[in-house]
């Protein structure tokens, strides 16, 4: 069987994959047998290492060499749970082994027998063994190795995956075709692709490992940046139409209601100069949570307009391009420019006399939701596009509204900072600004990490709040009742608190699964302050502004992201009176307990995108998938930034030799990069 055709095959081929396992197979995203070999362990347990008893730590797992040293007890403490245990010894100290209904340990545990145990050790109320698999030293079949560990799914064990892994393994070709040309795998001292997937799944030892996960962190970020590095010198190839700088600029930046912070002016004369040139702008602003984005777009789009072009800002939200449209077009209409507001639920009639008014070019600025892109929508000379919360909005979707013009110049903004070390593996496709400054007098949020026993006294907050003509949010993870997980529900959690808590408030509901209208009405009567309390899911992230809310409770605040819980304070403290976030934190765990001091400490969003990154990895830092790019199966954005430092040169040195990847030795590169994006970002 050729290469490919064995890779390709389905998993159902592998001995031991039926029909129901392969099913639960598919739902990790493995349908081949390539698909499994590139199925990377999350873990490993390195059962190569023995520890002497009082050398054991609470709560680690570890492999120590001890003979038994008393008689197996028996405790039958209810119908169906004997528990077994025994005391063992090393010389250095004792320690008990315990295990769960395991009969067969009458014949092999007894005393002056020598084993060596691997489990996980607790100190307290005295030291244990838990449930420790155990071998003669001279029979070592599941100790004194590297032991992978599987993400799962379902029905599928570790036992089962590894089984799976040997199976392909007995019957791989030992020279596989690498994607990785042989140059570039001498000049950065990578396994070849046979040995690298040997040694991730089988690893002989730690160096070895630690080479092969090497190997294929290379390869990940290579052909993400390379293919990123080759969307944006195709970019750069394209001809724009330049957008000068018009004189009434300085005019309109004097007429906003505040004064524009160094940040904004360094980002403004960073968007400017890109505007001023003939290859169109593809930057992306980064900035804290009222930093000001909206203010620097708002001058793009007036250089633009004034430059007899027209200029498009696609937002989330309906409410919130509706509160945008209501701010930006007064300012607008004072210098002669006609602004539109396009969204879905406009009448018919509505829409239609905007979207001439646009056809026409009578109207210079459109503002709008996703349906900017529609069919319907034609604009007499485009020039730039701006899309406000980028993750929200692929790469397939900026194009879709940019084809509505001739190569505009593109501005993405987000208000999720992006830790500067991940901006180019990320947006390699852009550049990138950041607004690293909050204007003056913006106020601290006050954050409280709280249990369940402050619950009456933070709800007794809320009511004070509220009887001082306040506002609360409270944000909970779950839209209904899990049987699973011990959670707080937006519906049933909302019900509870209108009928026990605050029978005399106005209490309302908000969740994703509500239709837009909906969601649309119960935010503008919340703006409207017809509602008190908001009880919400995380759709309200990005949201209206309501500078009357001065309360963010969240509930199972260790559930959320770092930079998930930041956006949800930025909620409050939107006006002049002073504004609260109550985390509540149901975890016992040090990890969540870190975070919540996290959020307690600071309000930068800088900061705490960084330590989202630290203590989460990439994986659930960027949570809904933010650019349309495939997720990285092994590469850590935070712990492989020296490896990413080297992809970076690689990919640019490559493009600088081959910018089309024609050369022969390059076509394993070509082909992998439209395989992996072929579903994201087009090539042709």
């Amino acid at each position: 069987m050729e290469h490919q055709d064995f890779l390709s095959s389905d998993i159902r081929f592998i001995k031991g994959v039926g029909e129901r396992r392969a099913s639960a197979f598919y739902s990790l995203g493995v349908h081949t047998k390539g698909d499994l070999l590139s199925h990377f362990p999350r873990a490993y347990e390195d059962r190569t290492k023995i520890k002497k008893i009082i050398e054991c730590l609470h709560d680690e797992t570890v492999c120590i060499r001890a003979t038994v040293s008393s008689p197996l007890r028996k405790n039958m403490i209810r119908r169906n749970m004997t528990i077994y245990s025994a005391r063992l010894s090393d010389g250095t100290g004792t320690i008990e082994a315990v295990w769960f209904n395991m009969r067969f340990l009458d014949n092999q545990i007894k005393p002056g027998a020598e084993f060596i145990f691997y489990g996980k050790i607790q100190t307290t109320p005295k030291k244990r063994i838990q449930t420790p698999i155990f071998e003669r030293p001279d029979v070592q079949k599941q100790t004194g190795k590297i032991v992978p560990v599987y993400p799962l799914s379902s029905i599928l064990t570790q036992k089962i995956i590894s089984d799976s892994m040997r199976a392909v393994f007995s019957d791989l070709p030992g020279e596989l075709s690498d994607p990785l040309p042989e140059y570039i795998r001498k000049q950065y001292d990578l396994m070849d692709i046979y040995d690298a997937y040997k040694q991730i799944h089988f690893p002989e030892s730690a160096t070895a490992l630690e080479q092969a996960r090497r190997r294929f962190v290379f390869e990940e970020f290579f052909f993400l940046q390379t293919a990123l590095f080759r969307l944006k010198g195709r970019r750069e190839k394209l001809n724009g139409e330049p957008i000068e700088i018009h004189p009434e600029l300085k005019n309109f930046v004097g007429s906003l209601p505040f004064a524009l912070t160094n940040a904004q002016k360094r980002v403004l004369t960073e968007i400017l100069t890109d505007m001023k040139k003939d290859t169109p702008m593809n930057r992306l602003v980064q900035g804290d949570v009222g930093s000001g984005k909206t203010a620097v777009a708002a001058c793009a789009m007036f250089s633009c307009a004034k430059s007899g072009m027209q200029a498009a800002f696609m937002i989330p939200t309906e409410i919130l391009a509706a509160q945008h449209f209501e701010s930006i077009a007064p300012l607008f209409s004072a210098f002669g420019i006609k602004t539109e507001l396009i969204t879905g639920s406009m009448s018919a009639g509505a829409r239609r006399k905007a979207q001439e008014r646009i056809a026409s070019g009578e109207s210079s600025v459109c503002i709008g939701t996703h349906a900017l892109f529609s069919e319907q929508m034609e604009f007499q000379h485009l020039n730039l596009v701006i899309t406000d919360e980028q993750h929200r909005f692929g790469v397939n979707q900026r194009k879709q509204l940019g084809d509505k013009g001739t190569n505009p110049h593109t501005l993405v903004m987000t208000a999720t900072p992006i830790p500067r070390t991940l901006a180019l593996a990320v947006y390699g496709d852009l550049d990138v600004s950041a607004i690293d400054e909050l204007p003056p007098g913006r106020q601290i949020i006050d954050t409280y990490p709280v249990g369940e026993d402050m619950r009456k006294r933070i709800y007794a907050f809320i009511r004070k709040e509220v009887n001082a003509g306040h506002q609360a949010y409270i944000v909970c993870p779950l839209v209904e009742d899990s049987e699973v997980l011990d959670l707080k529900s937006v519906t049933n959690y909302a019900e509870q608190l209108k009928n026990d808590v605050f029978p005399d408030l106005s209490v309302a509901f908000l969740h994703g699964k509500m239709k837009a209208a909906e969601k649309d009405e119960i935010m503008r009567q919340f703006a409207e302050k017809g509602i008190d309390i908001l009880v919400a899911t995380s759709v309200i992230e990005v949201g209206v502004n309501v500078p009357n809310a001065t309360v963010m409770v969240v509930e199972n605040a260790e559930r959320f992201g770092l930079s998930q819980l930041h956006q949800l304070r930025g909620r409050v403290g939107r006006g002049k009176d002073k504004s609260y976030c109550i985390l509540f934190n149901q975890s016992q765990q040090d990890y969540a307990k870190e975070r919540m001091e996290v959020m307690r400490r600071t309000n930068d969003g800088f900061i705490i995108a960084e330590k989202d990154l630290e203590l989460r990895g990439p994986g659930e830092f960027f949570g809904t998938r933010q650019h349309g790019l495939p997720p990285l199966k092994i590469a850590n954005l935070y712990s492989d930034t020296d490896v990413l430092a080297q992809t970076t040169a690689a990919a640019r040195a490559l493009l600088v030799d081959d910018p089309l990847l024609k050369k022969p030795e390059n076509s394993k590169i070509l082909e992998k990069i439209q395989q992996i994006f072929q579903k994201n970002i087009t090539f042709s």
